[in-house]
């Protein structure tokens, strides 16, 4: 029998609100992605995406980027099996497959905005999202100092994960330390996993020629002049 996580109808959940710790550590943390209210798959974060969690203990903001999503039976005992059905077949013939499926991600830490520096954020009358619409003011982290280390300590168990507003993924990006950590994850396509991070953030910056040179000389520094691999991770940078 399964036990789906609580949750909470779509109009009472903030738009950026998609999934949820279900397990933590000092450096990443594995979370489920809330399912859909409609016949359909939870929507996996993009390769390289920026997500925050909140830890509402001590009001820290953490900034972590998805290096591993998938999606997989709620049972671990039996796998799923090939049927031969469209996505609408199996809405009308299948439709139990839907909740028999879970999509988990897991995502890097790489800094964080202190609670103290937050709190001053929430006191403000909020930001504007890419939609121009002012988010929730518990949501709102573009203006806080960012640090590019590893927070005292991890979003906790059963905290919501959100989408980064492209404020905060600017704000946090005008700094490069971020690159160190994503070359160390382990377990990951570290040099895709630094090129998809460093994508979206030049697609945000509406192709920044000057950030990404200096993001480019910070790779190399890093990567102790391989220039091969240092090709590789910049070729798969555009628009």
């Amino acid at each position: 029998m399964r036990l789906p996580l609580p949750q909470f109808s779509s109009q009472s959940r903030h738009p950026g609100y998609f999934a949820e710790v279900i397990e933590t550590a000092t450096t990443e943390f594995l979370a489920q992605c809330l399912e859909p209210e409609d016949l359909s798959f939870a929507v996996m974060p993009p390769f390289g995406s920026w997500v925050k969690a909140r830890d509402e203990e001590s009001g820290n903001v953490v900034y972590a980027v998805v290096y591993h999503a998938t999606t997989s039976p709620i049972d671990s005992v039996h796998r799923a099996r090939a049927l031969g059905l469209s996505l609408e077949d199996l809405r009308e013939q299948q439709p139990q497959i839907f909740a028999m499926l879970k999509t988990e991600f897991r995502a890097a830490i790489v800094g964080f905005e202190s609670g103290r520096s937050a709190e001053s954020t929430r006191n403000g009358s909020g930001t504007k999202n890419g939609n121009g619409r002012k988010n929730g003011s518990s949501h709102a982290h573009t203006s806080g100092i960012i640090y590019q280390h590893l927070p005292p300590r991890p979003p906790q168990i059963h905290q919501a994960v959100y989408y980064c507003e492209p404020e905060e993924v600017l704000h946090f990006s005008e700094q490069l330390d971020f690159l160190r950590t994503l070359l160390q994850v382990n377990g990951a396509p570290v040099d895709g996993l630094a090129a998809a991070a460093i994508r979206e953030i030049y697609r945000l910056r509406q192709a920044d020629r000057q950030w990404l040179v200096q993001a480019g000389r910070t790779l190399s520094i890093l990567l102790k002049d391989d220039y091969d691999r240092l090709r590789i991770i910049l070729s798969q940078i555009y628009i």
